[in-house]
């Protein structure tokens, strides 16, 4: 079975999404970004969410972290929580 680990963070407008994934992509880092912005409390771990399976996170996050490349800035990805920027940081198939 697939596993992944990613990390995320988590902000209440797409708008503020695009700010910090502009400026991540400008070298602002992650796991920095996701402690002063992300309103989840994985914000204070730089955003990590540990390792998990399919079907274990709401659908748009497995869309994304199953289908997705490896290291790079996806998003914003909306759910019902507000609008994530998400890295996958590792996958096995």
């Amino acid at each position: 079975m697939s596993r992944a680990s990613a990390r995320h963070i988590l902000v209440d407008s797409e708008e503020k999404c695009n700010e910090l994934k502009a400026e991540i992509e400008g070298g602002l880092d992650f796991a920095d970004a996701a402690k002063q912005h992300s309103s989840c409390p994985s914000g204070g771990h730089g955003g990590d969410l540990g390792e998990f399976g399919p079907g274990q996170m709401v659908p748009e996050f497995d869309t994304v972290v199953f289908n997705g490349a490896v290291n790079t800035v996806h998003g914003p990805v909306k759910t019902q929580f507000g609008y994530h920027l998400l890295e996958v940081t590792s996958r096995t198939d």
